[in-house]
């Protein structure tokens, strides 16, 4: 049997549990389609480093298995109040859920090094060697062929690792965090992929609810008790004049900031990547309308007997100019962007909060009927009716 050609890459956003949930309906239709033997490159950050591990593996319903199950306890458990300081907002237990459910990464990552698709995730260097030149800007990728398992491992841990709860990680020699402050959405590294011919692509919308200024309250209705005693009503004085901030519209308290100045980063560099992609088609269309238009002017005022050298030189300097991108092609891209709607699953991880089975069920739905409404409207068939 004929193999096909792997000439697809998949391009999908962090965003979450909601995100997670959303791109596994994604890749379930996509899996439905005639583009999904064509598949050979997943480009992911955070949620979507974690999902593309598993589609790599085409272990989708392990995948669905594991986050059916799963409970924020089980993700980023909150800390204590005293230890904040010192270790962050929360625990990051992931990992150890990953490796007792579905197996240590780092033996993933040995099984994604033998697949015919190249898993690509991106994480934010913190490592701390400053680079004033912009090199690498911060900005780390590693790739299933060339990066040692263990290591790989590691950085879709890292990847996934928001920067608003836990302390980054180690990657080797470095020092890793939330892919989502530098590329959250890797469009740009698909198109930089010489081989690649379409790009499919999952972004996560997210909806961030105004802060809910109840937990501020509640730690300072149980510290009351205990007002005698100094350093504790200097700490109700500052919980009341968080809450004041808060309802302001005000940053409570520095973690709040930091989440802020995360959403700004992703939302900026995920607008950006988009318009870097869009312009980048737009320079190639434009370019070969300047080349056909130059070459018919030439044509037009060449004299008769050197009409038909100075178009082909024109065509010769045209495919010889250096531009900081291929200009013999325009990607076919199909972009499904989603949020979770009605479903959407609280943005924090606090004591004694639940992920029911039947909301996660909806937001596995919701993002394969997105995924079926894009596919549909690009004449995209499924792979039974192929």
């Amino acid at each position: 049997m004929l193999m096909s050609r792997r000439d697809v890459a998949l391009v999908m956003s962090g965003g979450g549990m909601n995100g997670l949930l959303l791109e596994l309906g994604f890749l379930k239709r996509l899996r439905e389609s005639e583009l999904w033997p064509r598949v050979g490159w997943i480009y992911g950050t955070s949620a979507g480093a974690l999902a593309g591990v598993m589609a790599a593996l085409d272990r989708l319903d392990v995948l669905e298995e594991f986050v059916l199950g799963l409970q924020p306890d089980e993700t980023f458990r909150p800390n204590r109040l005293w230890q904040l300081p010192l270790t962050g907002l929360h625990d990051y237990v992931l990992p150890r859920t990953i490796s007792e459910r579905i197996g240590s990464l780092e033996e993933l990552a040995h099984d994604l090094h033998e697949s015919p698709i190249e898993l690509v995730v991106c994480v934010t260097d913190v490592t701390g060697a400053w680079d004033d030149t912009g090199t690498h800007a911060y900005e780390l990728t590693y790739s299933s062929r060339t990066t040692p398992p263990e290591l790989m491992g590691q950085a879709v841990l890292a990847s996934a690792a928001i920067s608003a709860l836990v302390l980054p990680l180690r990657i080797g020699d470095t020092i890793g965090t939330d892919g989502g402050w530098v590329r959250n959405f890797p469009l740009g590294l698909a198109y930089d992929n010489p081989e690649v011919e379409t790009i499919v692509g999952f972004r996560y919308v997210a909806r961030y609810p105004r802060a809910d200024a109840a937990n501020l309250a509640r730690l300072r209705r149980r510290l009351e008790r205990f007002r005698a005693v100094p350093p504790v009503r200097a700490l109700i004085g500052e919980l009341q004049e968080a809450e004041d901030r808060q309802a302001r519209g005000e940053p409570a308290h520095l973690a709040e900031m930091i989440i802020r100045l995360m959403r700004v980063a992703i939302a900026r560099n995920t607008a950006l990547e988009e318009r870097y992609a869009a312009e980048k088609d737009a320079s190639v269309r434009e370019l070969e309308a300047l080349r056909r238009d130059v070459a018919e002017i030439a044509r037009r005022h060449a004299m008769p007997g050197r009409r038909s050298r100075a178009a082909l030189e024109i065509k010769a300097r045209f495919a010889a100019a250096k531009f900081p991108f291929r200009h013999d092609r325009v990607l076919p891209t199909i972009i499904v962007r989603g949020d979770a709607g009605g479903q959407s699953f609280e943005p924090s991880f606090k004591t004694g909060l639940e992920w029911p089975e039947e909301a996660k069920k909806a937001l596995i739905a919701r993002g394969w009927a997105l995924a079926e409404a894009e596919l549909r409207v690009r004449g995209i068939q499924r792979a039974a009716a192929a």
